[in-house]
């Protein structure tokens, strides 16, 4: 138990390392960039200190210079350190990183192994064969439900003499609410040629002149 314990620790000691390493980093960094402040406001004072006294106080002025060049070599060197400080907290950072990404793929890695387990290929194949067979009995099933008909078919013979005589029944209520033959009856009954009508009016007018001859005979025998 205690193995177990220590050895957890010692784990978690590892995972921290590189997060108290740059943590560190950036507390000296921080330190670093207020000293590259600080000196860049002195090298500013004392390069105005030498103009106010160059005309009236050379050796003011010339202290003020030399004090402007020892801060101008401690900046330098503050410069150094704080890329240095800064390549370390990209290096640590990066390293940290491909640590990670490492641990993800192989945690990864295991996870796959689990889901898979016993499966192969073959097992794979068996399974995509059975969904094939169910998904081409599903379309016969589909094509035999709507290929079949439900109702028996109509007759066309049937339905065009039930239409007629809806069409008569029609005829007939309209001939006893009006007592007249509507247009359309009329439209459908033989129409009488002209020729016909002609020979009857010319069978008249003869019949007429042997009536007045006729009568024309028995005055001359009077």
């Amino acid at each position: 138990m205690w193995g177990a314990w220590f050895g957890s620790q010692s784990t978690q000691k590892r995972k921290d390392a590189p997060k108290k390493a740059i943590l560190d980093l950036r507390l000296q960094l921080d330190m670093l960039q207020k000293r590259e402040r600080h000196l860049e406001n002195q090298m500013a004072k004392q390069d105005e200190i030498a103009r106010e006294n160059v005309s009236t106080n050379k050796t003011a002025a010339r202290n003020a210079l030399k004090r402007k060049k020892q801060h101008e070599h401690s900046l330098e060197q503050t410069n150094g350190q704080i890329s240095m400080l800064e390549q370390q907290i990209y290096s640590i950072e990066s390293a940290n990183i491909n640590q990670e990404t490492l641990v993800a793929m192989k945690n990864a890695g295991k996870a796959m192994k689990e889901i898979h387990g016993k499966m192969t290929m073959e097992d794979v194949d068996v399974t995509m064969e059975q969904l094939r067979e169910q998904h081409e009995l599903t379309q016969e099933i589909g094509n035999a439900i709507t290929s079949m008909p439900i109702t028996e078919p109509i007759d066309e013979d049937e339905l065009e003499a039930d239409l007629a005589a809806l069409e008569q029944e029609n005829l007939d209520e309209k001939m006893l609410k009006t007592g007249t033959v509507p247009q359309d009856t009329l439209n459908r009954m033989p129409k009488v040629t002209n020729g016909e009508i002609k020979g009857k009016t010319k069978a008249t007018e003869e019949d007429d002149e042997e009536e007045e001859l006729r009568k024309l005979q028995a005055e001359m025998a009077m």
